[in-house]
């Protein structure tokens, strides 16, 4: 009886410094993790909008339903400020539901006149050698630096401004892709257009 007391008490002990030492750990790193994800997050913006110098969140309290599209949803809003403080366009965070593999997320920076800057994937698990070539430059440039209403992907070849070329073998994540650029798209000329000072100008 003494043997199992003595084993309780010695295991209880142990219980309590290992909590409090996970404790101490997590209240040591809990900054520094947080420093870290605050300058992935910056690097991350300033891949679609570098010309901002600084990266303001909108307050989109109440516009949970419009931030939602047909397959995805918006989940950020940043305002993208010069120096000065003037508002260049946005940043917005999206969320594809509609991947081969799972969600897909990627930052969009759209300037005030409607021009997508470009995008950049945050977390995207597509079939390795196939969707997985949404992240390389050859199809993300496509979106870049240009004004159209909405994207349309082919596998014949683009001849329009607003054509993105399939990634082939991959048209799911193609379409997954095009489609919530189009949602931010159709977002920002709804309900970020208007804010916007260079796109009333």
């Amino acid at each position: 009886m003494k043997s199992i007391i003595k084993d309780s008490l010695i295991l209880f002990a142990i219980t309590i410094v290992a909590g409090f030492l996970l404790g101490w750990v997590y209240d040591v790193t809990k900054e520094p993790i947080a420093h870290q994800k605050e300058i992935t997050k910056a690097n991350a913006c300033k891949a679609v909008f570098e010309d901002a110098v600084t990266f303001t969140p909108v307050d989109m309290t109440g516009m949970e339903q419009e931030m939602a599209f047909e397959g995805g949803d918006i989940e950020e809003v940043l305002s993208a400020e010069d120096s000065s403080g003037k508002e260049l366009g946005f940043v917005m965070t999206v969320t594809s539901h509609e991947g081969y593999g799972g969600d897909i997320t990627f930052l969009i920076g759209i300037r005030n006149d409607g021009t997508v800057n470009g995008i950049s994937f945050t977390s995207i698990s597509e079939t390795a050698g196939l969707g997985m070539k949404a992240k390389n430059a050859e199809f993300m440039d496509q979106f870049s630096d240009k004004n159209v209403e909405n994207f349309v992907y082919t596998k014949s070849g683009k001849k329009a401004d607003n054509e993105i070329d399939a990634i082939s073998a991959a048209t799911i994540t193609t379409s997954a892709v095009t489609g919530s650029v189009n949602g931010a798209l159709d977002f920002f000329h709804q309900y970020l257009k208007i804010t916007g000072g260079a796109a009333n100008e």
